[in-house]
């Protein structure tokens, strides 16, 4: 039985992993943990994932005994139970994001003590979707346009979306470009003709929409697509269950869902 804590545990995401790891028979939930002053820590976790009382309340810390962390929170919490995690030998799967260069550079220094594994999106779909994007630019090169736009729920923090940026990366590096020269964050004004190698990442926001994210290549005379849309969060949630499950016991190093999920 693999013992999972939970961080981030009262938010959307969190309630449907408790939801869903209690109800596993693989996982055994041993913690939720929220920050120490949200209006729900205390509560029995079931509660407030709808299933009912489970005898777990919400605290603000991550217990030593864990196998695996599974975190959807936010930067700075993230960073510390990365730590944390590095020094107990607990595995970490990390669903947050918006992490700043200098934070991800920390979670790349705690997978030198505990297997950890940071992804953007942790849905399969979207991760497999990020090698065909890859795949799209390598093969139909600088001759096509690329844009990329994503639409998320009003209640999103960061833009754009840690997945949006994750497709943005896999293209740039097919393509051999530098992201941090040749993105550009939306358009306004006369800004005149499109440049080539210009990478175009766009957010929209709006009502409840989960994710969808579309990677568009453009040349004289045709079009090519990418699309993911997640119909709900359940996405996300079992692919960081499956993820949990694949990196317990692993060795120390930073892994992805492609090698731990996919194989």
């Amino acid at each position: 039985m693999i013992k999972v804590a939970i961080s981030g545990a009262c938010g959307r995401m969190g309630r449907r992993l408790i939801d869903l790891v209690h109800a596993d028979d693989e996982l055994e939930l041993t913690a939720a943990v929220d920050a120490a002053g949200h209006p729900d820590a205390g509560k029995d976790a079931g509660e407030l994932a709808g299933i009912g009382s489970i005898g777990i309340p919400v605290t603000s810390e991550v217990p030593d005994s864990a196998n695996v962390l599974i975190e959807f929170s936010a930067p700075e919490p993230t960073v510390e139970h990365a730590l944390f995690c590095a020094e107990h030998g607990i595995a970490a799967v990390l669903g947050t994001t918006g992490l700043s260069p200098e934070q991800k550079r920390a979670v790349e220094s705690a997978a030198r003590k505990t297997a950890v594994l940071p992804a953007p999106n942790m849905s399969v779909g979207v991760n497999v979707a990020f090698e065909a994007a890859a795949l799209l630019a390598k093969a139909l090169g600088d001759d096509y346009d690329v844009e990329i736009v994503e639409m998320h729920h009003r209640l999103k923090k960061d833009a754009p979306s840690g997945t949006a940026r994750g497709f943005a990366e896999r293209v740039a590096n097919a393509l051999h470009r530098d992201l941090s020269k040749d993105a550009v964050y939306g358009r306004e004004g006369l800004v005149g003709e499109r440049p080539q190698g210009q990478i175009g990442i766009h957010a929209v926001r709006g009502g409840d929409v989960v994710g969808e994210h579309r990677v568009i290549f453009s040349a004289l005379g045709e079009r090519i697509e990418l699309v993911h849309i997640a119909q709900n969060r359940d996405v996300f949630v079992r692919g960081a269950i499956r993820a949990a499950k694949a990196i317990a016991g692993k060795p120390p190093g930073l892994y992805t869902v492609n090698e731990l999920v996919m194989g």
